[in-house]
């Protein structure tokens, strides 16, 4: 009997302690999470570390904690890191399949930059208007620049009154901005636009302006002539027509519409092919090679200079200070404006272009048109003369050392030879005048006797 109020004692015991952790563990993370965002009092602590329940051996470990800085109850602690984050430029798949864009480098010896308006009513110029309008995935430049901005691609830059091109962030050009601005109908849905591929005003674009940089790379000694930038602009009819005119209106507005980088869109201009001959229509070649290779043709409307002014601006006003010189009797028509005078860049004797007589005091239509071209042929010889200076083989002085010496003893050669002659041909005159004077004379003396001596 005894041993059984022991056994049912001992298996109360171990019931009782087996129940013991669990209710400890409920306690204990009660307290803790009441307990979690502030702490209050700065009392040391109980925490009771227990074993899986199989086990019914329980260890008590006492920890004392340092006092803290009572908050007030409802109050979370939060700890903010700063990060910065840096947005890397997204990497089209166009640009890797094509790496064919190259920047100018900006530490050259020597660069040109001249801009030139690309006429493309001109059959040089005409792979990049045709075909006006899609035609078996062949698509012009225009239509090409077009999507790619729609599709946010590419970036492309305002066009503002200077003329010359400002790739800031600030100057950049928001693609329904322009839609608006030149009435081109288009359909938002969402954060997408659409335009109708009638809609797109690619047989408005007759010409391009394009900055070329002619320049030469010390570093690999090579000469390059490439397009840094191009503009489109759009030719559009205002209201008044004039049906005798070939073109149906005599009014017609120039309106260049944004700069894109070359280096932009090259990636894209390699995919799209153009055909380059109209007499083999299988001559082909991608747009950006038409470009690298300068097939265009384009005259010069403008040069990078100090003054920032056209060609136009620095020819008219020559002119007129050319008309007010030969008014007032000041000048001879020989004025110049060159290098030397820090006025411009522009021909010292284009001025003969133009008459001594202006009858209104400035220059007709024509004599500005005539000195213009003259000024754009200065401008093509300079940069021509510069890569033909450039490849023109170098003077050898020791070659040229060699071949003065080889022909220096030709010469003494020569004339030791010469002298050699002349001495003996005078020598052979000088013996037969001396036989000539000591022969005898044919008449009067007696003949010479000649006596052989003979041997015994």
């Amino acid at each position: 009997m005894k041993r059984i109020i022991i056994a049912v004692f001992g298996i109360c015991c171990a019931v009782t302690l087996s129940a013991q952790p669990a209710r400890s563990r409920v306690t204990q993370n009660n307290a803790q999470s009441n307990t979690q965002p502030a702490t209050t009092t700065a009392q040391p602590a109980t925490t009771t570390t227990t074993r899986p329940a199989t086990t019914t051996t329980t260890r008590t470990t006492t920890t004392t904690t340092r006092p803290t800085t009572s908050q007030p109850s409802g109050v979370t602690r939060q700890t903010t890191t700063a990060r910065t984050t840096q947005t890397k430029p997204s990497v089209s798949r166009a640009s890797i399949m094509f790496p064919t864009a190259v920047e100018v480098p900006a530490d050259v010896a020597w660069r040109r930059d001249i801009y030139r308006e690309l006429d493309l009513t001109k059959d040089a110029n005409a792979p990049l208007y045709y075909p006006v309008e899609p035609q078996e995935g062949r698509v012009n430049l225009f239509t090409l620049l077009f999507q790619l901005l729609n599709t946010g691609k590419i970036p492309a830059y305002t066009y503002d009154t200077s003329g010359l091109e400002n790739f800031n962030a600030s100057n950049r050009m928001h693609f329904k901005d322009m839609l608006e601005r030149y009435e081109i109908p288009f359909e938002v849905n969402g954060n997408n636009i659409k335009v109708e591929p009638v809609d797109v005003p690619s047989n408005e674009v007759l010409s391009y302006f394009v900055k070329e940089s002619s320049y030469y790379d010390q570093h690999t000694a090579t000469y390059h002539s490439r397009v840094v930038a191009l503009c489109p602009v759009m030719h559009r009819a205002g209201s008044f027509v004039d049906f005798n005119s070939p073109s149906m209106s005599a009014d017609v507005q120039k309106s260049p519409l944004f700069w894109v980088k070359m280096e932009d869109i090259e990636p894209y201009l390699s995919q799209n092919m153009v055909m380059t001959s109209n007499y083999n229509n299988a001559a082909t070649m991608s747009m950006a090679d038409f470009f690298d290779t300068n097939k265009y043709k384009g005259e010069i409307y403008m040069t990078t200079n100090m003054q920032g002014k056209s060609l136009a601006q620095m020819v008219n006003e020559a002119q007129a200070a050319a008309a007010q010189s030969s008014s007032e009797g000041e000048g001879n028509n020989s004025f110049s404006l060159g290098e030397d005078s820090g006025e411009g860049n522009l021909d010292p004797d284009f001025s003969s272009d133009f008459p001594t007589d202006f009858s209104a005091g400035f220059p007709s239509e024509g004599d500005s048109k005539k000195a213009l071209q003259r000024e754009q042929s200065r401008i093509e010889k300079e940069i021509k003369d510069f890569e033909e200076h450039i490849w023109s083989t170098p003077v050898d002085s020791a070659e040229l050392a060699r071949k003065d010496s080889i022909a220096a003893a030709t010469s003494k050669k020569t004339k030791k030879v010469s002298t050699r002659t002349t001495a003996r041909k005078t020598t052979e005159k000088a013996e037969k005048s001396s036989k000539k004077e000591n022969a005898p004379s044919s008449g009067g003396s007696a003949p010479r006797v000649s006596v052989r001596r003979e041997r015994h």
